[in-house]
This record gives C-alpha cells, structure tokens and sequence, in this order.
C-alpha cells in the first residue's frame, strides 16, 4: 500500500511483539481459565476492538492529545486501573454472577459484559494509546500525505496477527482447565485466582508513567 515502508519488517516484528506476554494476554488468559473457551474468545474480540479504536485514534491524531496531556493520561489511567481492580473483586467475591461453573451456563448478557469488560481494559489503558503513536510511524512514509490509510492499514494488520495468536491461547489454556472447572470447589479457586490477576494488572496500570 502507498505510503507504508518495510511493511516485512513491521509484520515480523509486529507478530514478536504479540507474543510477548502483556496485559491483555493476562486478562483472556484469565478469562479464559476461570470461565471457558467461549469467554476467551469473546475477551479476544473485545482486546482487537479495542485495539482498532487506538488504531484509529493514533491515526487521526487523537493519541497524541493523550499522550501529551497530563491531565488525560492520568485520567485515562486510573479509570482503566479502577474498572480492573472492580473487575478482579468481583470475580473474588460475587459467586452468582461470575463463578462460571459448567453446570450454571453462560446468558448471552454474560458474553456481552465479557466483551465490553475486554474493550474498556484495552481502550483505557494509555500505555495501549502510546505504542500506537510511537510504533506505527516508524513505517508510514513521512513525505506521504494522506497517513490515515497506513495507519489504519498497519493497525488492522497488527490486530489480526495479534487477534489470531491471543485466540491460540484462549482455546488452548481453556481447554486444559476444562475439566478441572466441572469442580466447584476448584472453579470457585479459579475465579477468585483470575479476580486477583485483575487487581494486580489494575495496580500495575495505575502505576504506568508515560516513559
């Protein structure tokens, strides 16, 4: 596509870096080992739309507010860190809305909150908004005026390299916990193992600088 340089490069390293282990590989992580398969893959489609919406933020310049703004990072911060931590006391202690044993069986609300709970963890976590501004640049043509194609170009591709390999993980570490969540007692460890995750990605983002 016009306008984007060492587009090899930028899928190879685009992949490395999916596979390295970050927030939103723990959050369907978590999801996926405390509430199944479906859930996982549910998280995943949430993160990639997340992931979409900084694409197109970074490309229309909106990031860069973010980035440059005190103010807005902070707030943008510590909101993605307290729906975090909310998320991971839930998990902990309400049994009857998130203990996911095979017997109770998922609602089609349940799957929506799933989704929209992976969206607002990606969306609200500036850390996310930064390495969009600062990496997809770095193969967009400086002398090409119309940047809002690449950008979208590059981040749909990043999102569904990093969509496919997170997908990878959900169905796997779903399905090796799969038997062990038909014990109660053992998916009540689950959840309450999974809710603390949460807390702990909530305090790691709320403690994020912008270096």
């Amino acid at each position: 596509m016009p306008g984007i340089v060492h587009f090899e490069t930028f899928l190879i390293t685009g992949i490395l870096l999916n596979l390295t282990p970050g927030n939103d590989t723990l959050f369907i992580l978590s999801r996926s080992i405390a509430q199944g398969k479906k859930a996982g893959i549910m998280s995943v489609l949430g993160i990639s739309t997340g992931s979409l919406i900084h694409t197109s933020l970074a490309a229309f310049g909106l990031s860069v507010i973010i980035a440059r703004s005190i103010l807005l990072f902070n707030i943008v911060k510590y909101a993605g860190a307290a729906y975090l931590v909310y998320m991971g006391i839930k998990m902990i202690i309400d049994r009857s809305g998130l203990n996911f044993d095979v017997h109770v069986g998922l609602t089609e609300t349940n799957y929506r909150k799933i989704y929209r709970d992976a969206v607002f963890t990606n969306v609200l976590n500036p850390k996310v908004a930064m390495f969009f501004i600062a990496f997809l640049p770095q193969f967009i043509d400086p002398s090409y005026q119309h940047s809002v194609l690449p950008f979208l170009a590059l981040g749909i591709t990043f999102t569904i390299t990093g969509a496919a390999w997170c997908a990878i993980l959900a169905i796997f570490s779903a399905s090796i916990f799969s038997v062990l969540r038909k014990k109660r007692a053992f998916s009540s460890y689950l959840n309450k193992t999974c809710g603390a995750v949460l807390i702990a990605l909530g305090i790691k983002v709320a403690l994020t600088d912008r270096h």
